[in-house]
């Protein structure tokens, strides 16, 4: 088996310094010199290794000063149990997130009367061709991107309602707005997985070269039994836990 790169090596011991907590956030890195004594590498090799973690996003230079550990804090997403009813007040669960984490929450939104593709009419329970309304979210902590949305929800229920541009929906979330018009939704599912960005949500989320994984929430509503809205939710896995309170039968 080929011996693993100098750098690499060194990298994986800042790395996993910094994943244990040896290296907190905002701790500066040892410096290239001192690299170069406890590994006995060139200052070529010492500058890769650096190099790959800021790569990776979890490492930052300082002109003048050096390499720091990235400080950012992990929004917590409570996937159950969140008070999304009108009642509960008029902010959405996003929102909700970002405060408990002291970080302010807002978004930019983009919506279109489109039809159903193949997929989207299964998961909606429609047929494809069927007019739905598409809502492209950027969510945003202190003004970092931090999550995305694909919502679709079916005109055949919003179509004509005082909440079927989704405008500032966000504000309160489908639940809430879903309760103006009468329909109350009482369940959702969703579908994790995990996968590496595509170019396109690197670029919204303003992901470093070598990012990590992603997750992907397909998370559908339900208003006894019937899906009335559809969303794909895109969040980086160095920058969310997923949280779910699941009731016991």
């Amino acid at each position: 088996m080929p011996e693993t790169p100098a750098y690499l090596r060194i990298a994986g011991d800042l790395r996993a310094a910094i994943l244990s907590g040896d290296l907190e956030p905002g701790a500066k890195l040892p410096s290239e010199t001192k690299l170069m004594a406890q590994y006995g590498v060139s200052r070529t090799v010492a500058k890769w290794a650096i190099s790959v973690l800021k790569g990776e996003g979890i490492v930052e230079g300082r002109r003048g000063s050096g390499t720091f550990v990235r400080s950012f804090q992990r929004l917590i997403r409570h996937a159950h149990g969140r008070g999304q009813r009108a009642a509960a007040g008029p902010t959405s669960p996003f929102a909700r997130d970002a405060d408990r984490a002291g970080q302010h929450g807002a978004w930019r939104h983009r919506s279109e009367r489109v039809v159903a593709d193949i997929d989207i009419a299964r998961r909606l329970g429609i047929r494809a061709g069927d007019p739905v309304m598409s809502t492209r979210y950027v969510f945003l902590a202190d003004g970092e991107p931090i999550q995305l949305s694909h919502s679709r929800e079916p005109l055949a229920v919003t179509g004509g309602t005082p909440v079927e541009w989704p405008e500032d929906g966000a504000a309160v979330g489908v639940v809430a707005r879903m309760d103006l018009i009468g329909v109350r939704i009482d369940e959702s599912v969703e579908r994790i997985t995990a996968r590496p960005a595509i170019a396109v949500e690197a670029k919204e989320l303003r992901l470093p070269a070598r990012a990590p994984l992603v997750f992907v929430i397909e998370r559908t509503y339900y208003a006894a039994g019937v899906p009335v809205e559809t969303a794909d939710i895109t969040i980086p896995g160095d920058r969310y836990e997923l949280v779910y309170r699941i009731p016991i039968d």
